[in-house]
């Protein structure tokens, strides 16, 4: 995956920069697939307490909670909570049935 830096304005094609120094068509490259929009991350702000919680997700279908570690704020305004669990791995939690705020208890 790599950002597209322009297009072509003849063709429309993305061009990238895959660490070569000069823009280059998506379509030169074997293994290209599609392309895909994506926010611009802008700034990444502390979990400060929030949580997120599945009903389903822990061992066995039981209910899970982690920490956020932090929040992903895209240039359109989106914010995206980033957990971190018991072993230290770090993913979104995009599916998650519910946010609790600091202080607040876990969903029963």
């Amino acid at each position: 995956m790599v950002r597209v830096e322009g297009w072509d304005q003849a063709t429309g094609t993305a061009l990238v920069d895959p660490k070569r120094g000069a823009l280059r068509a998506v379509t030169g490259y074997e293994d290209f697939s599609h392309l895909e929009r994506a926010d611009q991350v802008v700034a990444a702000v502390p979990g400060a307490g929030w949580r997120v919680h599945w009903t389903d997700e822990g061992p066995g279908g039981t209910p899970l909670t982690e920490q956020v570690l932090a929040w992903l704020i895209t240039s359109q305004g989106r914010a995206t909570a980033i957990t971190v669990d018991a072993q230290g791995h770090v993913e979104d939690a995009d599916g998650a049935d519910a946010f609790i705020p600091p202080g607040e208890s876990p969903v029963s």
